[in-house]
């Protein structure tokens, strides 16, 4: 089999489940480390791998958590946020909705006009300087409650950020009913947000359904579980609602014991919208080039096969229409010269 690795590494991408600080480089979460010496997370970044070694979904909040608390002060925000757009722009990831947790942030002390001033600071700089558009999701850690859907939704709705274009609810799902965040949902809906929440990544399709029709989902980040009812499958393919799908943050957190037998492969052969992406990168020692090439793998993809993937990820964006055609058309531009090589 050819090669795919440097095709991958040039191919232009839409990233669309990635989250804020679970995207925070070793260097980073080092330096940071460093900042505050009471955090127990290690300074050193040879060790951070084996910190970033999960037993399971709940040890992985748990570090994912530790991380979150290096997270102080708007400069440490604007910091974070920048890097994180130079390791997209490395991987010539030409726009990204990455996924941001205010609440986890102002509920630690960050005035909450510093940390979205810090977001749009370093949003502008990295599109000036790396060419990585960048849009916000904000997210209810559903492990905090309702108390935290309430302040995330004043966030988004009332200090509505330029850049923010989505509301998402991410954590724990076992315990965490979808159904009781549906107002918080209708109210960021009715400001013109868009739907994104976690739904069967650790749980059963139902959790899925209850994102669908108590929350408005538009998307749905991982539904790993979709492939286990069939008629859910067909939904999802009927309405082109996309899956953000994650193979290496399913097999970190335990969601899939076995990458080979991985649902994407059932989930593409029953039509469904399928976008790849990254969760949490160096957390679980991968990056969208990486999770590209284990699709490959799955899915017996080839340079077209890639590029299509490319484009399914634009597709399923929320990327305005003449945007999506502009990001299209340079996907296939840089195939059609691979292949003319």
């Amino acid at each position: 089999m050819t090669d795919l690795h440097p095709f991958i590494a040039g191919l232009p991408k839409a990233e669309l489940h990635v989250h804020h600080v679970g995207s925070a480089s070793p260097r980073i979460v080092s330096e940071l480390a460093a900042r505050h010496a009471d955090s127990k997370v290690p300074t050193d970044p040879e060790a951070l791998a084996d910190y970033f070694t999960f037993t399971d979904f709940a040890h992985f909040i748990d570090v994912y958590l530790s991380v979150v608390d290096l997270i102080r002060t708007p400069e440490d925000v604007r910091l974070l946020t920048f890097e994180v757009a130079r390791d997209m722009a490395r991987q010539n990831i030409r726009y990204a909705e990455l996924t941001v947790t205010p609440f986890s942030s102002t509920s630690r002390g960050i005035p909450e006009l510093g940390f979205m001033e810090a977001i749009e600071d370093a949003r502008k700089s990295a599109e000036a300087e790396f060419g990585v558009v960048l849009r916000w999701c904000f997210d209810i850690p559903g492990e905090a409650g309702l108390a935290a859907a309430e302040e995330t939704a004043r966030l988004a709705v009332d200090l509505r950020p330029e850049g923010l274009i989505a509301f998402g609810l991410g954590g724990p799902e076992i315990g965490v009913p979808r159904p009781q965040f549906k107002p918080y949902f209708d109210r960021a809906i009715a400001a013109g947000l868009r739907s994104v929440p976690h739904a069967g990544e650790t749980t059963g399709p139902g959790t899925i359904w209850d994102a669908l029709r108590e929350l408005g989902a538009e998307r749905i980040g991982h539904g790993t579980s979709a492939v286990q009812d069939p008629e859910l499958l067909a939904y999802l393919a009927q309405h082109r609602i996309p899956l953000e799908v994650c193979p290496t943050s399913n097999i970190a957190t335990r969601a899939v014991l076995d990458l080979d037998e991985h649902p994407i492969k059932a989930m593409v052969a029953a039509g469904v919208l399928v976008t790849v992406n990254s969760d949490d990168p160096p957390m679980f020692g991968t990056d969208l080039n990486q999770e590209y090439g284990v699709a490959a793998r799955l899915l017996g993809l080839d340079e077209r096969g890639l590029a299509d993937l490319a484009k399914n990820g634009v597709e399923a964006s929320f990327l305005d229409t003449d945007d999506k055609k502009r990001l299209t058309a340079e996907i296939d531009a840089y195939t059609a010269q691979w292949l003319a090589r």
